[in-house]
């Protein structure tokens, strides 16, 4: 950058008044000033526009990251993730099977294993009608 010290300002100043007169070198200044005004303002609004066009980009950049995230997530199922860091070997799992099936071939699938409440109910029943006939055998 240009910089000028008080006796380089002071001999463009005095060519000045040589050149244009005491009359012009008032109308000058006030030009020159309007002059360096615009220049100074057009280089604050490209600086912010720059600044603009940065921070579009930041958001671009973490807007890109966040929808990345969020499809990894709607590919990962939780229930997954979390039994995998719970229970990686399956020993849980088998250690609280119910049904008997620990993983053998040929099971059958899990909802098709769950009692329906009518078979529930209809299980109950046998089992009350089993009991009443052991109670009334041992009499």
């Amino acid at each position: 950058m240009l910089s000028l010290g008080w006796s380089e300002m002071a001999i463009v100043l005095l060519v000045a008044l040589l050149v244009l007169g005491p009359k012009e070198l008032p109308k000058l200044a006030r030009d020159l000033g309007r002059w360096v005004g615009k220049a100074r303002s057009l280089s604050r609004e490209f600086q912010r526009a720059l600044e603009d066009m940065a921070r579009e980009t930041e958001l671009d950049e973490m807007k890109k990251q966040l929808d990345e995230a969020n499809r990894e997530l709607r590919r990962t199922r939780i229930d997954k993730t979390v039994e995998r860091a719970v229970d990686p070997t399956g020993e849980l799992k088998s250690a609280f099977d119910i049904d008997g099936a620990d993983g053998v071939e040929g099971d059958v699938d899990e909802p098709a294993r769950r009692t329906s409440p009518e078979k529930a109910t209809a299980a109950a029943e046998d089992a009350g009608a089993t009991a009443q006939r052991a109670s009334s055998a041992k009499r």
